[in-house]
């Protein structure tokens, strides 16, 4: 028998576990809010945080090309972030000496430098083919290789323990072989000079019998006016002529066996990148690619005015490189290779796939680039 008194609860406490969970729902969406609230103000926070960084280079302050592309990439990164990161940059010897980019990016003392990476050969053997090798690839096998074909990846690696991420940023497409005061007719006669050659073509150059040393651009002219070296390759016409080593060599010759494509390097600092909100990072590194192509675009366009006026109004003498010297110092590049590959496993690993990579581009290129060019002179 049921007591008359008695209540059911069920339905209350229904609606207590309901009122308690419509509570519970509420202050998650409350915690919720002030979170993604309070993400929204840090990342606009970081969205609205101006940066100043410096970047020091390689090159003399607004020297044509190589100085100018520093200054233009910095230029493109204020304008696309809106002035959120500002870049100054720094001429050779300004804050660090031409040769002490690296360390000072590394080390963090600059946010950023610009410089070609066979500098850096002291710290890594495998950083010479990232700027360029003896007849290795061209600026367009360059750019293929890097961007498309596993070299940034490489590159990245290499400098991984120094801290730094590099970036393509510049090619000065294929070089002048350099500035002689005698004929060279022989492999002889490279014997006994001392040439300012850096990289890989310089132990090429040191087993051809000569001594390569690395000068910074900016002391060229002087060590070449005073005899501190007989011989320097520098970049191509453009340079070369404003630097006026039409005044102090008399023979120009060509090709450029020991730079087929240079490519110029950005080096950032790891931790500085990192500290950047997403946006800036996607514009250095977009500026990076334009940088690039524009400076190889630049050569394209004035080395063959600047070579006319070293030949017409200067008297240079323009000389090829005989077939004989050129097969000779191409024997030695392949046994340097193989050297300092036995010496290196990550110098032969970037080899490898440096290698492949040529490989593949140069049997495309037989068909459409060389066959081209024939087709389009008549030859």
């Amino acid at each position: 028998m049921t007591n008359a008194r008695s209540v059911n609860l069920t339905p209350l406490i229904i609606l207590a576990l309901v009122a308690l969970s419509v509570a519970l729902f509420a202050a998650l969406v409350m915690s919720n809010a002030k979170q993604f609230g309070s993400a929204q103000s840090e990342g606009a926070a970081a969205e609205q945080q101006h940066y100043r960084w410096r970047m020091v280079t390689t090159w003399p302050k607004n020297f044509p090309g190589l100085g100018t592309t520093a200054e233009e990439f910095a230029k493109m990164v204020e304008q696309m972030s809106g002035g959120r990161l500002i870049i100054h940059v720094h001429g050779a010897g300004e804050i660090v000496p031409a040769m002490g980019v690296f360390d000072a990016v590394s080390s963090g003392s600059v946010e950023m430098g610009h410089g070609g990476a066979y500098y850096w050969r002291g710290k890594s053997p495998a950083t010479q083919f990232f700027t360029t090798v003896p007849f290795g690839m061209n600026a367009q096998e360059m750019n293929g290789w890097l961007h498309h074909g596993g070299g940034l990846e490489l590159w990245r690696e290499v400098y991984e323990p120094f801290n730094i991420i590099p970036f393509a940023a510049g090619n000065t497409g294929i070089q002048m072989a350099g500035w002689f005061n005698k004929e060279i007719n022989t492999l002889a006669d490279l014997k006994g000079l001392k040439m300012r050659i850096p990289g890989l073509a310089g132990e090429v150059f040191n087993r051809a019998g000569g001594t390569s040393v690395n000068i910074p651009g900016g002391e060229l002219y002087t060590a070449l006016q005073t005899g501190v070296i007989d011989a320097a390759e520098w970049v191509g016409p453009a340079n070369d002529l404003a630097f006026g080593f039409q005044d102090v060599a008399r023979y120009y010759y060509y090709p450029g066996w020991h730079e087929p494509g240079s490519t110029l390097e950005l080096l950032v600092n790891k931790p500085a990148f990192e500290k950047l909100p997403a946006d800036l990072q996607a514009i250095v590194t977009y500026a990076a690619r334009a940088a690039n192509q524009d400076m190889l675009d630049q050569y394209t366009a004035t080395n063959n005015a600047a070579l006319k006026t070293l030949v017409e109004q200067h008297g240079v003498q323009l000389r090829r490189l005989p077939d004989e010297v050129l097969n000779e110092l191409r024997t030695m590049t392949e046994q340097v290779f193989i050297e300092q590959a036995e010496q290196n496993a990550m110098f032969a690993r970037v080899w490898e796939s440096y290698k492949a990579f040529k490989a593949k581009a140069g049997q495309w290129h037989k068909v459409s680039e060389e066959a081209y060019y024939q087709v389009r002179e008549g030859d």
